[in-house]
């Protein structure tokens, strides 16, 4: 199993636990050079989003993995974590239903991070 794999199922373990709505992980290594997976996760407010996002850094962070940038944190309607292989968007619900990152991405695969 690859570590941008792992990568992102531990991201996914991480938004879970903070209550994310709808995470879904697309694959977009066969159809963009900007990393191998997206997740995309929704929160209700400000304080869930970031607080999702701080998880998310928390335990990667803990597992050797180090964000290379990270946007949008203080308003928080969409915070991305870009951590190469993988890239990480936190949505409020009405900016995640505005930007439809997934069906922007629908020529990427939608993974389980239960495989």
């Amino acid at each position: 199993m690859n570590s941008s794999y792992e990568m992102a199922k531990l991201a996914y373990q991480a938004l879970e636990e903070k209550k994310a709505a709808d995470i879904h992980i697309i694959d977009i290594s066969k159809i963009s050079t900007l990393g191998d997976y997206f997740i995309i996760a929704g929160g209700e407010n400000v304080h869930q989003v970031q607080a999702m996002s701080d998880q998310v850094l928390e335990t990667l962070g803990r597992a050797g993995y180090e964000c290379r940038n990270i946007e949008g944190y203080q308003s928080a309607d969409w915070i991305l974590q870009d951590y190469g292989d993988i890239v990480i968007h936190i949505f409020q619900r009405e900016a995640r239903r505005f930007y439809d990152l997934e069906r922007i991405w629908r020529d990427g695969k939608m993974v389980s991070a239960e495989e």
